[in-house]
């Protein structure tokens, strides 16, 4: 039985990932206070940041999700194959 490669994030591509966020959240923030418009337009482009952040973790969810369920199914079908395989005697007569 071969064991499938297991894939880790490694600790630097993840602080990487969260400090990308945190600037790119930040600076869009900043970016809509600063803005020469009136508080109006500033909560409606506020509330569609938030609409986006909230989308983008929706979407890694399910990305994530999809991802781990093949890997279950493809875990199911081979430990299935590999009991046939343990359970065949080539040289049973019957």
């Amino acid at each position: 039985m071969t064991q499938p490669v297991k894939t880790t994030t490694t600790t630097a591509f993840y602080v990487q990932s969260v400090i990308s966020f945190a600037l790119s959240l930040g600076a869009l923030a900043v970016a809509i206070v600063y803005l020469p418009v009136t508080a109006w337009v500033r909560a409606f482009l506020a509330l569609g940041l938030m609409y986006v952040v909230t989308s983008a973790f929706t979407l890694a969810k399910c990305v994530r999700d999809r991802h781990e369920e093949e890997s279950v199914v493809s875990r199911v079908d081979q430990a299935r194959l590999d009991k046939l395989l343990a359970e065949h005697d080539p040289f049973r007569v019957d």
